[in-house]
């Protein structure tokens, strides 16, 4: 390396161009990154999966069914009738409990719900069983606080 001429100075104004050049060069250097080789992934299984890739939403011209469906198990269709039988009639008077017969694709929280809104009283739990002639028979035990003889009389069972 040759060595540098002192005599001859370098003006005030090239010397900070040159520092601004500098900075320029770094700042360049910086936002580029250090380029390395990617990195080869190890690959544990003989198997290969497609890599997931983006799906999106739907998002249809038009709907493809005209319009929402009705529910058919209301609460009028979950209960057909109350049962009127000599079994039936023991279980009001001794287990506090009335039997409908209800739609076999109704669940015992659809039926308990059923009978609180049509005859405004509580139930304490709700037993099922299909019938052999394929109906389906709900036991409806009240709340301790309701007598099932005065909620027979209001509904016209007894």
């Amino acid at each position: 390396m040759a060595p540098k001429d002192k005599g001859k100075s370098k003006s005030g104004a090239s010397a900070k161009s040159s520092e601004t050049s500098k900075a320029q060069k770094a700042k360049k250097s910086v936002l580029k990154g250090v380029q390395k080789a990617p990195k080869r992934k190890v690959r544990t299984s003989v198997h290969f999966f497609r890599p997931k890739t983006l799906s999106l939403r739907r998002t249809p011209k038009y709907p493809r069914h005209s319009a929402p469906r009705t529910n058919k198990l209301d609460h009028y269709a979950i209960i057909k009738h109350p049962l009127t039988t000599e079994s039936a009639m023991k279980k009001i008077e001794d287990n506090n409990t009335l039997v409908f017969i209800v739609d076999v694709r109704a669940n015992k929280p659809q039926i308990k719900a059923s009978v609180k809104k049509l005859y405004d009283i509580d139930v304490s739990k709700v037993n099922t069983l299909i019938r052999p002639d394929g109906q389906k028979k709900a036991y409806v035990r009240l709340a301790p606080d309701y007598d099932a003889l005065d909620v027979a009389n209001k509904i016209g069972i007894i």
